[in-house]
């Protein structure tokens, strides 16, 4: 304990005080001239702190100077640039692992530029945090990002990641999951998405006058169009996957056993609602896209689950189960 303060929140303290002020210095290179107010305001600390922080900075030799008057404010000397990659620990486990994800993830799409970036970051990093790193690498693990397909995928990835770039419309062959026959849809492509396993290209679809969705693995050709558009400024990709809407859905309820009731009670977040029955057994409700999916989800827990509703999802389930059994008995005789 120094000075009263744990010796756990001291190492916070000063790496927080270190980060804001990288933070400040780079504020202060971007725009010169910046009242201390609005400083204070970016950093989330007080105008006391902030000026407690450029004395800091004056201590360390970083050369900071202030002009009174209505256009007058805090600047650093002309001509004075921050020592580029000046890193926390912490900071470079980020830069390290961030750059390696991107190449988990989008593979050829950008597997030269992570490598390159991980090339350049590790050659500056000091001996501690080239350690730090070499320890989260061993102990801070993510798998399941990938999946062989996206090797084949990656050409048709680097057309749409030019589009996007470039604001050009593109044509896509493309199959839906519901359609035995694809369609070709002009869409002005806004982001491509990694969600919940696959790729998507995200845009405005003209054939359906509104932003969708499309799976990549589904588009069987791409191909770039001379039109440009004007991406909204308001768009938020990310948030338009999570809330997607989904179009028809069938909503089923489906009973565990008693003797499997675990399954549906460890799995939580994978029911809308989950209601525990004074027999032991368990009820779940669920909303997925389709009937065959519905089915398939019911009959993946074999004897574990019954389908109490819809009654055409019973029916569906029942008449898949006897032809599989049909096929199993032909098969033994």
């Amino acid at each position: 304990m120094a000075n009263g303060i744990p010796a756990g929140q001291a190492i916070f303290l000063m790496a927080n005080a270190a980060t804001r002020l990288i933070t400040l210095i780079m504020l202060l290179q971007r725009q010169p001239n910046q009242k201390a107010g609005d400083l204070a305001e970016k950093l989330g600390v007080s105008v006391r702190s902030l000026h407690r922080y450029i004395t800091m900075l004056d201590e360390m030799g970083i050369p900071v100077y202030s002009e009174r008057g209505p256009n007058g404010g805090f600047s650093l000397v002309r001509g004075y640039k921050m020592p580029p990659l000046i890193f926390t620990p912490e900071e470079a486990v980020a830069a390290c692992l961030g750059a390696e994800l991107v190449q988990d993830i989008w593979s050829q799409l950008y597997q030269e530029a992570a490598q390159g970036a991980l090339a350049k970051i590790e050659n500056v990093l000091p001996d501690d945090q080239r350690d730090e790193v070499a320890w989260a690498r061993r102990a801070l693990v993510t798998t399941g990002l990938h999946y062989p397909g996206l090797a084949d995928s990656a050409p048709l990835l680097q057309t749409l990641r030019g589009a996007i770039r470039q604001q050009k419309q593109i044509c896509l062959l493309y199959q839906g999951s519901q359609q035995t026959t694809p369609l070709e849809r002009e869409v002005n492509p806004y982001a491509l998405a990694h969600s919940r396993g696959w790729w998507y290209v995200v845009g405005y679809c003209h054939l359906r006058a509104g932003i969708r969705s499309f799976r990549v693995d589904r588009i069987q050709r791409a191909e770039v169009m001379n039109a440009g558009f004007e991406r909204p400024a308001d768009f938020d990709a990310r948030q338009y996957l999570i809330t997607e809407p989904r179009g028809a859905m069938v909503r089923a309820r489906l009973r565990f056993a008693p003797a499997f009731a675990h399954l549906a009670l460890n799995n939580r977040p994978w029911w809308e609602s989950v209601e525990q029955q004074p027999d032991g057994s368990v009820r779940v409700a669920l909303s997925l896209p389709d009937m065959a999916w519905a089915a398939s989800l019911a009959l993946s827990y074999g004897p574990a689950v019954t389908v109490e509703e819809p009654e055409e999802l019973r029916n569906l389930v029942r008449e898949w189960a006897q032809t599989v059994a049909q096929l199993y008995l032909k098969g033994a005789g």
